[in-house]
């Protein structure tokens, strides 16, 4: 641990995912392609609770993430973020339809961004959000992911679509 910060690696089926976190939330989830092996940097109950519901998330005996989070972000940022955590599992909104959930029609390009600035992938389910068209577009762990996670998603919750990439 350095700095209260701990740290776990997790091989999920669509890559290594690197897990941080204080003791008490989680503060980060994101792919990573380096060349550190899986050990543990450091470890503490949070990223061990996290990298457990990854395992049954992608296993399909988990839909919905119980940890405690802490993504830094401004205002609008955070708001976004909490607005992704009410999309429904199996589920997709367009950028269009985040826009009007955040009250204002005119903010998509604003709320796309804060969606790509989203520091805890897969819990804070970004990958839930397509284009205006309903295309796949712009996720930061790669569009091969995104429709990994979504086709993931769909088939355990019962709603198969064609997803289109842009």
């Amino acid at each position: 641990m350095e700095d209260g910060i701990f740290r776990t690696y997790y091989q999920s089926p669509i890559g290594k995912i690197c897990i941080t976190g204080s003791e008490d939330a989680i503060t980060s989830i994101s792919f990573t392609e380096g060349e550190g092996g899986l050990k543990p940097v450091s470890d503490g109950i949070i990223v061990r609770e996290c990298s457990a519901q990854l395992k049954a998330y992608f296993s399909g005996d988990l839909r919905a993430f119980s940890l405690q989070l802490e993504a830094q972000g401004t205002e609008f940022q955070e708001n976004v973020w909490k607005s992704l955590l009410r999309i429904p599992f199996g589920e997709t909104r367009t950028y269009a339809q985040m826009a009007t959930v955040l009250g204002n029609p005119k903010v998509i390009r604003a709320a796309a961004s804060a969606n790509g600035a989203n520091p805890i992938a897969i819990v804070i389910p970004c990958h839930r959000v397509l284009g205006s068209d309903g295309k796949l577009v712009g996720y930061s762990g790669g569009l091969w992911r995104k429709e990994w996670l979504l086709r993931h998603e769909s088939t355990l919750a019962g709603t198969k679509r064609q997803l289109e990439i842009f």
